[in-house]
């Protein structure tokens, strides 16, 4: 068949990868990582505080777990916002009970409009990290450059006026990117991005502002594509930490740390049918001696700290 001349072309098209992003990396040949302590396997927990709004544009794509059915979509507005009220103290009570310190990615609407819920984070102490404006602003191509650049600003902007932080870190909702995406992040002081999961440590990230950290955040154990995409059951979700936390730990022995990443949402795990595979989870990776549970931008500062990567060709 004849190439479709409109199909999208790739600049740095050629054997291995279609990009110039980061260089080519096995991470088994990198020098071996040490966490304080003498951990050998980190723990970051990602927890999305998110605004899904009622009636949701979907420009330039609709954001995964937004709104399906015919407006009002209350079925679905409500899920999301049972979390934010109800799911998210359930999950804080077990964070505490098993030492865990979490990391939260939070929509500048949605602190704006639960002062509390953003109140009780901020006074924990736990790190905050930038999750655009709502669940309906996509990062995704077709997203006019000027757009995109004034949703970054004013997002950031606000989370960190609001939450008193310096924000240094990003997740982008459903982890889209346009082209324009890191180099946007990088000139509104993001030092590191989580929406690349091709890897299971950071790794260095080039834009035209700099030098940004990928910090990949495993959407394999995302309990909202393990539970509501795959549909595994609850039981299952809490195995797949469970195996992943034995074999990163038997890795991070013979060959330096390693990071578990997991992403979790308050209105999937936070309900009280689920809520205990949460808790079993946790229980099972803290009860290890091994395990450094940290938020990610102090993990990924102990890391740049000794990061010293060979560079191969791929």
């Amino acid at each position: 068949m004849p190439r479709d001349h409109q199909a999208p072309q790739y600049p740095h098209r050629r054997a291995g990868m279609d990009h110039d992003r980061y260089d080519w990396s096995m991470l088994a040949s990198r020098a071996p990582v040490r966490w304080p302590g003498g951990k050998t396997l980190a723990l970051w927990v990602n927890v999305s505080l998110q605004f899904f709004p009622l009636n949701p544009t979907g420009k330039p794509v609709a954001v995964p777990g937004n709104m399906t059915m015919p407006y009002p979509d209350l079925r679905h507005y409500t899920l999301r916002d049972y979390g934010n009220r109800i799911g998210i103290h359930r999950m804080l009570r077990g964070f505490d009970r098993y030492g865990v310190r979490p990391t939260f990615a939070i929509n500048a609407r949605l602190a704006e409009l639960y002062p509390s819920l953003l109140a009780t984070v901020s006074e924990r102490g736990d790190e905050i990290i930038g999750h655009s404006w709502s669940m309906d602003t996509a990062h995704a191509g077709g997203l006019d450059e000027a757009v995109e650049a004034e949703v970054v600003r004013r997002s950031l902007d606000r989370l960190r006026t609001l939450s008193g932080q310096d924000v240094r870190g990003w997740l982008s909702p459903g982890k889209l990117q346009s082209a324009n995406t890191p180099e946007l992040l990088r000139a509104n002081g993001i030092e590191y991005l989580c929406d690349w999961v091709n890897d299971d440590m950071p790794y260095p990230f080039r834009t035209r502002h700099g030098k940004l950290w990928a910090m990949p955040l495993s959407t394999e154990l995302e309990d909202r594509f393990v539970l509501m995409e795959n549909l595994h059951p609850e039981a299952s979700w809490a195995r797949q930490v469970k195996d992943a936390c034995d074999l990163l730990l038997d890795e991070a022995r013979e060959q330096g740390g390693r990071i578990l990443a997991l992403s979790v949402h308050p209105w999937v795990l936070g309900q009280p049918h689920r809520i205990r595979y949460l808790e079993a989870a946790l229980e099972y990776v803290m009860a290890r001696p091994e395990v450094w549970s940290a938020g990610a931008g102090e993990i990924l500062a102990a890391f740049a700290a000794q990061d010293s990567q060979p560079q191969e060709n791929p």
